[in-house]
């Protein structure tokens, strides 16, 4: 039983975190998008961004345990 409430637990916290990350991850981004001005700033950064988050993503999912 306590391996059953201890999986539910890791299940939410693993849920709620990733949703408080991609809350986190969408306000960033809107606030670079104001930032930037002009098509090349924007590739720029929106191609350091998807960088960041092809190595970022699996360490992320590795910690949570997904």
């Amino acid at each position: 039983m306590a391996a059953f409430v201890a999986e539910l637990l890791f299940d939410l916290v693993g849920s709620l975190i990733g949703h408080w990350l991609r809350q986190a991850a969408v306000v960033v981004c809107a606030w670079l998008d104001t930032k930037s001005h002009g098509r090349a700033a924007r590739l720029v950064v929106g191609g350091l961004l998807g960088l960041a988050a092809y190595f970022l993503i699996p360490v992320v999912a590795g910690l949570l345990g997904f």
